[in-house]
């Protein structure tokens, strides 16, 4: 899937390296659990937001198909 670069910069602005997020959607069977909070890595050209879930894992949120929120400070 190709996601325009404005999108991608966007996306790095909103979920900068450090960004605390709670997973609300995610289409993988490896998926921590819906409500799982995690740490922001970066953000890929795709897209796709890299998170070190607080369970261990480090599943990307793939822009367009799975769903994060930003956790206020």
């Amino acid at each position: 899937m190709f996601v325009k670069k404005e999108i991608v910069e966007q996306l790095r602005r909103k979920y900068p390296v450090g960004t605390r997020v709670e997973l609300i959607r995610m289409n993988d069977e490896q998926a921590p659990p819906i409500g799982t909070y995690g740490t922001v890595n970066g953000v890929d050209d795709m897209g796709s937001i890299m998170v070190a879930w607080d369970s261990g894992g480090r599943l990307s949120v793939v822009y367009g198909e799975d769903m994060c929120r930003k956790l206020e400070k």
